[in-house]
């Protein structure tokens, strides 16, 4: 239940106050002066969620000075508290002076019960809901200081779906456990794997990669395992496998679900065991190996197919992270364009909208690839929607124009993607800015 702080030496005033607020499920503290209501406000800080003080305390004064020191006093220690000024004694002055100073209201005697009411259930919901805002970027701050003291291999994130998984990866480094970071390709899947290693207690062992989709299938086995001589066609001396390799360190197995069943049996003994052999050799080996997998396969339907072993999926699947599409978190976009971008270019307003309003198919790999071709492309310092050669960019460069005007579905549509941001929308739909809000003027769309 929200609470009031009453101040006023009137015992009749704030016995109808504390009569009035309990009609409506609030609770009302009282104090007869400045003193006692400034010790109760600190005996109760948490609980008080809003202050109505009288502005004279004292018999025969009008001046309200005693009212100003009160409401200072108090905004002294709780800048955020609200506080509604209410005296019989009306000078707007003064009443000017407080509200640029930080009341929230100037209500004189004999009140409005109603708009007294309406009031300050205005202010306390409006106070919920900063607490919860500053409660929330309290939290997002912290997480961003703790992540501070980790190593992040220069990551460039802003939006917060990719700090919570920085966050998980971060807290799972420290564990000997496996961990599959799933997500669409060209997310950053392997850079989450860096951060896992470089974090880890075998952060100063290799890192070693191998990517499971871009090899056949008969010379997996010899990548992960090694082989020794004459083991296959053209082995013609001993070689080292990925494991091998990556003994004391971690080993970053990219594509997983590429692998095929008989590399999977194999790869499920090495990490039940930690013993293997090479292909070829009858000599077992062992090594003490941290696995980082990565898929953007759906591997439970892959199990379900029978094509993925479900024991080996719960070996590797001991902790996940899921990193989102690009598109899912539209706060990176522009932080990264502009590390992609480099130093001496600058990104024009509407090449910032073109790039927000692209749907990014290709996630972080095609931006970079869009923002190396723009920096060559573009004549001078700051790079315009044109020189991106996106789609929606390149319909709305100076000169074209759509062949087909977007109807009103079209343009909610975009508005509704676009979160209401009109640039935005205006690029998705190949249009100029003004002519998007001509467009909405002919069609009766309001202004978002």
């Amino acid at each position: 239940m929200p609470t009031v702080l009453i101040i006023d030496d009137n015992a009749a005033i704030t016995m109808a106050l504390e009569v009035l607020f309990s009609l409506h499920d609030i609770a009302a503290l009282s104090a007869a002066s400045p003193g006692e209501g400034l010790a109760l406000l600190e005996q109760h800080a948490a609980a008080v969620d809003l202050v109505i003080q009288d502005m004279n305390f004292s018999a025969d004064t009008t001046s309200g000075e005693e009212g100003v020191a009160l409401f200072r006093a108090i905004r002294k220690r709780h800048p955020d508290l609200p506080v509604i000024l209410l005296t019989a004694w009306t000078h707007l002055d003064a009443a000017v002076d407080l509200i640029k100073a930080g009341a929230a209201d100037y209500l004189a005697k004999p009140w409005n019960d109603g708009r007294l009411v309406a009031t300050v259930k205005n202010l306390l919901e409006l106070g919920q809901a900063n607490r919860a805002l500053r409660q929330r970027l309290q939290g997002e701050l912290r997480q961003r200081r703790e992540l501070e003291q980790y190593d992040l291999r220069g990551i460039v994130w802003q939006d917060p779906a990719t700090e919570r998984v920085l966050h998980l990866a971060c807290q799972v480094a420290r564990a000997d456990v496996a961990v599959l970071v799933s997500g669409p390709n060209g997310t950053g899947k392997e850079r989450i794997a860096e951060i896992i290693q470089a974090n880890s207690p075998v952060a100063d062992g290799p890192f070693v990669v191998l990517n499971c989709g871009a090899l056949p299938a008969e010379l997996i086995e010899a990548e992960l395992f090694g082989a020794d001589a004459g083991a296959y066609t053209g082995a013609s001396k001993a070689r080292e496998g990925k494991f091998e390799a990556a003994d004391g360190g971690t080993l970053f197995l990219d594509e997983i679900g590429n692998l095929p069943l008989a590399g999977q049996m194999k790869l499920l003994r090495v990490l039940e065991t930690g013993r293997f052999e090479r292909l070829g050799s009858n000599r077992e080996r062992k090594v003490a190996v941290r696995i980082v997998s990565a898929t953007n396969a759906d591997l439970p339907a892959m199990i379900r197919a029978g094509t993925f072993r479900e024991d080996l999926y719960y070996r590797l699947n001991v902790i996940e992270l899921k990193l989102p599409a690009l598109a899912a978190r539209p706060g990176d976009i522009l932080p990264l364009a502009r590390h992609f971008l480099g130093t001496g270019k600058a990104l024009r307003p509407d090449a910032e909208a073109a790039l927000l309003a692209h749907a990014w198919p290709g996630n972080v790999r095609e931006l970079k690839n869009v923002m190396a071709r723009a920096r060559l492309l573009s004549a001078g310092p700051d790079v315009c929607a044109a020189d991106l050669g996106l789609p929606a960019a390149a319909a709305a460069a100076p000169g074209s124009a759509p062949d087909v005007e977007p109807d009103r579905d079209a343009i909610s549509t975009a508005l509704a993607r676009a979160n209401g941001i009109v640039a935005q929308a205006a690029a998705e739909l190949g249009l100029s800015r003004q002519a998007l809000y001509r467009r909405m003027e002919r069609l009766g769309i309001a202004r978002p």
